[in-house]
């Protein structure tokens, strides 16, 4: 005997904005809460990135890349989760869809397939910087907005990934333990 399905009824529709608990506009929000789902899509998608990295790492400084990749893919996941969090509090509907994100984000996940770890950590260095540009400029559209807690949590997350970014240059540096003669 097989499982029966029903038709799931829609309570709300993506895009769809509405009033919120927390006492801002709902037009005013908006703009915001799209903001905020580009976001979304983007840490979502790096934290994939990060994963297939963390998966795939190998080579002589494979432990510590493994474990570096795996933090750097919790710090994505948890930008996530907070951005999803707070455009529900805004009334709106996080983009959840893996393939909705992929094509929402502001970088272009790599294709399957299993490369260098130096590429592989500069496409992970673009991706945090296409996410760290988009953070900026929508802090800057909520405070616009009145919505000083988004632009607070924005700001916060914008300090976080240029912390990640930051660590990923480390380990794409030179070797400074290189003799040069």
């Amino acid at each position: 005997m097989g499982a029966t399905t029903t038709k799931a009824q829609s309570i709300q529709a993506f895009g769809q904005v509405e009033s919120n608990p927390i006492g801002l506009d709902r037009q005013a929000v908006t703009g915001i809460v799209q903001a905020l789902n580009k976001d979304l899509a983007t840490a979502y998608t790096l934290y994939h990135q990060y994963k297939k990295h963390h998966w795939l790492v190998i080579g002589p400084q494979f432990r510590d890349l493994h474990l570096f990749l795996d933090e750097q893919a919790k710090g994505a996941l948890e930008t996530s989760d907070l951005l999803a969090e707070r455009i529900t509090a805004l009334g709106g509907v996080p983009l959840s869809s893996p393939a909705g994100q992929q094509k929402e984000a502001a970088f272009t996940f790599e294709e399957e397939g299993h490369f260098d770890i130096r590429s592989s950590l500069e496409r992970d260095l673009a991706a945090e910087a296409a996410l760290i540009k988009d953070l900026r400029q929508h802090a800057i559209l909520a405070d616009k907005g009145a919505d000083q807690g988004t632009a607070h949590l924005l700001r916060e997350r914008l300090i976080h990934h240029e912390n990640q970014a930051h660590h990923l240059d480390h380990f794409l540096g030179q070797d400074t333990l290189h003799r040069f003669d």
